[in-house]
């Protein structure tokens, strides 16, 4: 709104856009409280299981959009899922299930483990895919047992060790 749409006597501030600080990097904005590791299990746990559904939902249906409609290859396909899903785990968990702040070192763990979870993963989605027939219903087995063994690894290994470094 410019100064001279506004009501005789008002003025326009331009305090409003100002900032005392550079702006940070862009983050989901879950919640607005100061960044703590100090978060009780019960609640990280709940936490960590809703953004594994949501990011779990996010990699099965890339998954099966590649696979059986654009006719990928069943790794390839789990591949491109387990990437798009455990990015958007990440930065939910770090914010939000965790509380924790920026840290370059974190990063680079959570790339170590989301390494170790990508072969887990991709390894049992993989084998199983390999034994059973191709069909949804196998694959949605084979995706939930590889997603369960990884998200176990994946929490315990964050909790325990990753969202507690500085």
């Amino acid at each position: 709104m410019s100064d001279d749409q506004l009501a005789p006597g008002e003025h326009h501030s331009h305090e409003e856009f100002r900032t005392p600080h550079a702006p940070m990097p862009i983050e989901l904005p879950l919640d607005d409280q100061e960044a703590s590791t100090d978060v009780p299990l019960a609640t990280q746990l709940t936490r960590f299981v809703i953004t594994g559904a949501g990011s779990g939902v996010l990699d099965f249906g890339i998954t099966l959009l590649l696979q059986y409609v654009l006719g990928a290859p069943y790794w390839l396909a789990k591949t491109v899922g387990f990437i798009a899903g455990t990015t958007t785990a990440y930065l939910i968990n770090r914010r939000w299930t965790f509380r924790a702040e920026p840290s370059r070192a974190r990063f680079i763990a959570v790339v170590a483990l989301y390494l170790v979870t990508f072969a887990v993963q991709v390894g049992i989605y993989s084998v199983l895919s390999h034994v059973w027939p191709e069909e949804i219903l196998y694959s949605l087995f084979a995706f939930v047992i590889a997603q369960g063994t990884a998200t176990v690894i994946n929490f315990a290994v964050q909790r325990i060790v990753i969202f507690k470094i500085r």
